[in-house]
């Protein structure tokens, strides 16, 4: 299989939303690789010498800054990248083999009307935040470091192109600002497809953050990343799910968290049950005793949950 690379650029990137109707910047092989850099944050969201250390501002990001109008969403992604032979109505899988930090430092931003306590604070408060590449740690200004786990915030495919252009910051059912913690490196997600040629985009790395996102921001960087994209035509998806090397995981998004609960949980009986041939309700008993329902995030208009539950639940069936 072959490997690609897609850098980010002012010709690469899309700020802000999704569309249909963007043009793929490359098309690639069911089973290819590709590695895509990516790049966070607008202008007024760039660092000052920090403790008399210069962090710096990759010369791609400044480019874009230069070049490119944030549309929608605040998430700069790069792509999209069609797989060829992909039709709407099946599923992409996405496998993460890497990731990497591209910068050496990060940001965290308070804003007043935002986040979990949108009323709790009238301020808005940046932080940068310097990653220590070697130990894999954020030093926090109070001295605490935080250990590093990068994800993609933004990992998605095109919507239906009768959505038109959308913003990037609710997570929907083509994936997008999943903001998802469990989707380090070894991990597969798996993405209905709603437009020929799938269009994969990611962005919005995330160097550290806890289910919920809280204050709106997690640790906000650049990452590079390197996924193995396979058109799976066995499958049917009407949301995002994924698996750990050690769990299977199902997700949904809405503004309420009640829908979400129940949206994702009736999706995990479902998984189980097409894993086993135990019944439905043995499924619910299971999920109940040995599945974690997590809450993703509260603050992307969109809340979301996932359930996750062990694979071993999913071994050898019973006679």
């Amino acid at each position: 299989m072959a490997t690609h690379r897609l850098d980010a650029a002012p010709d690469t990137v899309h700020w802000g939303f999704f569309d249909a109707a963007l043009k793929p910047l490359m098309t690639i092989d069911s089973g290819d690789t590709v590695t895509i850099s990516t790049v966070s944050g607008s202008p007024p969201q760039m660092p000052k010498p920090w403790n008399g250390t210069t962090l710096v501002i990759p010369k791609a990001l400044s480019a874009i800054h230069a070049a490119v109008q944030p549309k929608l969403g605040p998430h700069i992604c790069t792509g999209p990248i069609a797989v060829r032979g992909a039709k709407a109505g099946q599923v992409l899988e996405v496998r993460i083999k890497q990731i990497d930090l591209h910068y050496d430092w990060g940001y965290n931003m308070i804003r007043p009307l935002a986040g979990a306590l949108p009323d709790d604070f009238d301020a808005v408060r940046l932080l940068h935040i310097p990653l220590d590449r070697e130990r894999m740690v954020a030093l926090l200004p109070w001295g605490a470091e935080i250990p590093l786990r990068p994800f993609f915030g933004v990992t998605a495919v095109a919507p239906p192109p009768a959505w038109g252009a959308v913003s990037t910051a609710p997570p929907r059912k083509n994936g997008g600002n999943l903001d998802n913690k469990e989707l380090v490196a070894g991990t597969t997600l798996y993405l209905p497809i709603h437009v020929d040629g799938a269009l994969f985009s990611v962005g919005d790395g995330h160097g550290a953050q806890g289910d919920g996102e809280v204050c709106i921001t997690a640790i906000e960087t650049g990452l590079i990343g390197t996924f193995e994209l396979i058109l799976r035509k066995d499958m049917t998806l009407e949301w995002p799910m994924a698996e750990t090397p050690t769990h299977v995981m199902t997700m949904a998004f809405d503004p309420d968290l009640d829908d979400c609960l129940v949206i994702a949980q009736r999706d995990m009986l479902k998984l189980i049950c097409a894993r086993t041939n135990i019944s439905r309700e043995d499924a619910y008993t299971l999920c109940s005793l040995a599945a974690d329902l997590r809450v993703t995030q509260v603050v992307n208009g969109s809340k979301g949950i996932h359930v996750m539950l062990e694979k071993k639940y999913l071994g050898r069936p019973r006679a």
